[in-house]
């Protein structure tokens, strides 16, 4: 392996462990406070245009790099959806229990 490469690898390890942290902070305290949906969706869009630019170059580093970081996207989307949808169900709980006492509903949340 050429000394430029070790940059470029040990750089992409940097990257994936802020983002894998990231992620995995998102699953541990099931929350999507100052989490954009939009992060993952821009995130799945740019690893899979730079893994396919990555695949034409033959460049190893910055396909593993960038697979990896895709995995994370669609992992991070997966976590994101999950915490909204357990964010939903309380309101709607409550919701449906402030019905039955007669005090009028929230407004609904509003997409980030």
């Amino acid at each position: 392996m050429k000394s430029p490469e070790w940059i470029g690898w040990a750089s992409s390890f940097v990257l994936l462990a802020t983002i894998a942290r990231q992620v995995y902070t998102q699953w541990k305290t099931k929350s999507d406070v100052g989490v954009s949906r939009w992060l993952f969706v821009g995130q799945l869009t740019a690893s899979t245009g730079f893994t396919i630019y990555s695949l034409l170059l033959r460049n190893w580093v910055y396909v593993f790099s960038n697979v990896a970081l895709l995995a994370t996207a669609v992992v991070g989307e997966l976590i994101y959806l999950r915490n909204k949808r357990r964010a939903v169900i309380p309101e709607r709980e409550s919701a449906r229990d402030a019905s039955r006492a007669g005090v009028p509903p929230a407004p609904p949340r509003r997409w980030r």
